[in-house]
């Protein structure tokens, strides 16, 4: 436990509001450890490397709600879009949530990760992360994949296959195709 409030507890860091005790125009700065949870991304799961990352948070009051900033640098590791390669990918990451005092039931003026005086860092840390993501995590920006015919890594084997004769049962359609 920190000397304000930010604790573990089952995989997940919070920080506890309520010790922030800021009045309009204050701010808050704080480091932070936070564990990061693994995630899934394109049907692929991602862990970060290390679990548990340094970062600054910094919270600033103001007249009509809270201003919420988060910033570290992480890693996570999973596989290559293209041909499933361990691939680690660092980013850094500078994420921003406000949330209003009186939001007047406007879903964009609260803060998903703030529940019962409680900030979740764990949660808004994996979700600035992914969204920090390139949309496809590749192990180089030329990955030449997979073969789509035996599988082989064409980064390592680079090749081709004969075409493969067509099969009979589509004959019929390949005689339509050659009438158009």
């Amino acid at each position: 436990m920190s000397s304000l409030g930010w604790r573990h507890s089952a995989g997940v860091t919070h920080f506890n509001l309520r010790q922030a005790r800021l009045r309009s125009g204050e701010q808050l700065r704080e480091e932070v450890e936070i564990e990061l949870e693994p995630f899934t991304l394109g049907g692929q799961e991602y862990a970060p490397e290390p679990s548990v990352v340094p970062a600054l948070l910094a919270i600033t009051k103001a007249t009509t709600g809270t201003v919420y900033e988060l910033s570290f640098r992480a890693a996570v590791t999973g596989p290559c879009f293209r041909c499933l390669r361990e691939t680690t990918i660092e980013e850094s990451v500078n994420a921003r949530e406000y949330h209003a005092n009186n939001p007047g039931g406007d879903p964009e003026l609260v803060s998903e990760y703030v529940h019962d005086d409680q900030l979740d860092l764990s949660a808004w840390a994996r979700d600035a992360f992914a969204l920090q993501l390139p949309d496809k995590i590749l192990h180089a920006p030329d990955c030449a994949g997979l073969c789509s015919v035996c599988g082989k890594d064409l980064n390592e084997e680079p090749h081709t296959h004969d075409e493969l004769a067509a099969d009979p049962r589509w004959a019929a359609l390949d005689e339509l195709r050659g009438q158009l």
